[in-house]
């Protein structure tokens, strides 16, 4: 059975709702939505994720400790993993990516992976730039992407 909550984004956001859905064991997806499309039936997988987004967006949770069941290939499973690496107000690009995968040369197919990432925000696909550091290919739209990226240049220069 999956689990599915709505959680209110924070005023300003472009996107009303995150969509959390979860088993029992772990995070499916993260999604961004518009409007509450399903009736919730919230689980503590989904709150756990709720509370941890909650504290993402407010500056105080930098990295995820959740269990995931994010679903795919292995080699986008692979990607997924490498994304997860990037800190908190950094970003890499695609070709950045790949080198850290040792797959210098599958940028391409990095960013098609980056694309189907189900799980945002734990998983950063926001935080993967063009190589002339242009906001490209983000699935929630670039001025998602722009959000979160300023929030976290923002929280990151509130704490020095």
């Amino acid at each position: 059975m999956l689990h599915h909550y709505f959680m209110p984004t924070p005023a300003g956001f472009v996107i009303p709702y995150i969509h959390i859905i979860a088993s029992e064991t772990g995070i499916k997806s993260v999604l961004l939505a518009h409007q509450k499309h399903l009736e919730e039936n919230p689980n503590d997988l989904t709150m756990a994720c709720a509370e941890a987004l909650g504290g993402y967006f407010a500056g105080q949770v930098f990295s995820f400790d959740l269990p995931l069941e994010d679903e795919g290939t292995p080699f986008q499973k692979q990607v997924w993993g490498t994304l997860r690496k990037i800190g908190f107000g950094e970003t890499w690009s695609y070709q950045d990516t790949a080198r850290a995968m040792g797959l210098p040369k599958h940028s391409r197919a990095v960013g098609g992976a980056n694309n189907k990432n189900p799980i945002l925000i734990i998983t950063p696909c926001h935080r993967v730039i063009g190589s002339d550091g242009r906001l490209v290919g983000y699935g929630g739209g670039i001025e998602v992407k722009k959000w979160l990226l300023e929030h976290e240049k923002k929280i990151l220069g509130l704490r020095r």
